[in-house]
């Protein structure tokens, strides 16, 4: 397990828990708008590591302080000890958010069958036929992010999908192909874009404004009826 950073306290993160944030290192897709820049690009990902027994020595210090974990990344799916690092969370008694791109539906499935985690935040990053253009990653096979995105729809696992909204890869017709396949979610959330100065490839990126992200997510409503606005 490559833990890049830790974040000792978020309202945020775990909606409705106190919680700590883990940063896992690395991910497979090259989002141009990604604002952890630092945690994908090996040629920019930090040496330095924070060791699991630091992490876990720190939860055990904090236990009823804090409630829950929120595991993000890069990509924390990446990294096949998951499973076994997340048993060891689960034993101090927190509860753990995992979020994830659903790029390794397999190892998502043993831990959702395992019950190793409480809730999973899955990005929907556009509709499928723009998902390569949008990932950095031209002609790119999603089956295994449908596989994901139909794991959460089917099981029974607090979960939420969300799509963060860039002017230049996103428009109102793309979002409501993302929404139509995800028809039906629990929580689907439309992400205003900001600009971290960490970004992959800022250059034609741009936020949709207050009045146009509310339009947008009216719009997506038609599909998923409980689509919100995050971030703005």
């Amino acid at each position: 397990m490559r833990i890049s950073g830790i974040q000792k306290l978020t309202l945020l993160d775990y909606p409705g828990t106190v919680a700590c944030t883990l940063f896992t290192a690395g991910c497979n897709f090259r989002c141009p708008f990604c604002h952890n820049a630092l945690l994908v690009l090996p040629e920019r990902l930090e040496e330095k590591t924070v060791p699991e027994e630091e992490v876990l020595s720190f939860l055990k210090k904090r236990f009823g302080i804090l409630d829950g974990v929120a595991i993000t990344g890069g990509e924390p799916l990446l990294h096949g000890d998951m499973p076994r690092f997340l048993e060891e969370i689960k034993a101090l008694g927190y509860r753990i958010k995992l979020d994830t791109n659903g790029s390794n539906p397999g190892l998502l499935e043993e831990i959702l069958s395992r019950g190793l985690v409480d809730r999973v935040a899955m990005d929907i990053k556009n509709a499928p036929e723009k998902y390569g253009e949008t990932i950095g990653i031209p002609n790119y096979d999603i089956s295994k992010v449908e596989r994901s995105k139909n794991l959460l729809l089917g099981g029974s696992t607090e979960y939420e999908f969300r799509t963060t909204v860039v002017k230049g890869l996103h428009t109102k017709e793309s979002l409501l192909k993302a929404a139509e396949w995800i028809a039906g979610a629990k929580e689907y959330y439309l992400q205003q874009f900001k600009d971290s100065g960490e970004l992959i490839l800022p250059d034609g990126l741009a936020a949709y404004d207050k009045e146009e992200m509310h339009g947008l997510c009216e719009a997506v409503r038609q599909y998923v009826p409980s689509a919100q606005v995050r971030g703005i």
